[in-house]
């Protein structure tokens, strides 16, 4: 299966700007939409789901902790029936302003500090199903590859959830199959290391590992970033890649 290209977008609100979108809608499949509490604002929301539907891109509800301040990438310490309930708010808003536009939101990516509690804390991931759950018509959700897919995927069937497997192009893996710190060395990989983890993840379902050993992941989609032109021009070799 061809992998798909996710990327983070919507993510500018009032004067302030952030990513370039307009310049990445073409080039991905999967628009993360953020809905309002880390980033974004109704009209932001508004243009970047007109602009998804011009360029047939599936679009994805991008919720996150209620921290514009700190862009989401503060872990908040909340109580299950908080996260279920920031969670829907969130889905909700996106879903009623794409539903204006005959847009469906096909699936939720959490946003930042909430992503990485929903893969690192059981309470935070069985919140985070049971707010899908409780949809009227429950999403998919993407969660990182690691190797307890399996768990998580038995984990999300249990509450009638489907989920959507991420890697990361531009990330060192150390050996367990989880991301490499940022805090140690070649945690970011350069441009031509993310391209060959790139095109190893596309054709083999694989990773080598920053200490050398080769990994299989269950993969079904690419994050990638497309926030200067760099990153756009990234973008493109990456589109490249996946569907080669």
């Amino acid at each position: 299966m061809t992998l798909t290209l996710n990327c983070d977008l919507g993510e500018s609100f009032g004067s302030w700007v952030m990513g370039m979108d307009e310049a990445v809608m073409p080039h991905i499949d999967l628009a993360n939409i953020a809905c309002g509490f880390h980033a974004g604002d109704p009209l932001v929301m508004q243009r970047t789901l007109a602009l998804a539907k011009q360029h047939c891109v599936r679009v994805g509800a991008h919720p996150g902790y209620d921290d514009l301040a700190g862009f989401g990438r503060r872990s908040m310490h909340c109580q299950p029936e908080e996260i279920i309930a920031l969670m829907l708010y969130q889905i909700s808003a996106l879903e009623g302003m794409a539903k204006a536009q005959g847009i469906s939101v096909d699936y939720v990516k959490p946003h930042g500090a909430l992503y990485n509690d929903m893969m690192a804390k059981d309470e935070v991931r069985q919140a985070v199903l049971q707010a899908m759950a409780a949809h009227h018509n429950p999403p998919i959700l993407i969660m990182q590859a690691t190797p307890d897919a399996d768990q998580h995927r038995c984990e999300a069937e249990a509450f009638g959830i489907r989920l959507w497997f991420e890697a990361f192009a531009d990330r060192a893996y150390s050996d367990d199959g989880r991301l490499l710190a940022r805090s140690k060395p070649g945690a970011v990989l350069d441009h031509r290391q993310m391209l060959v983890q790139a095109e190893q993840l596309a054709h083999q379902g694989r990773v080598t590992t920053a200490s050398g050993n080769t990994l299989a992941l269950q993969v079904d989609t690419l994050c990638v970033h497309g926030d200067n032109p760099q990153g756009v021009k990234a973008i493109q070799e990456l589109r490249r890649i996946v569907q080669g």
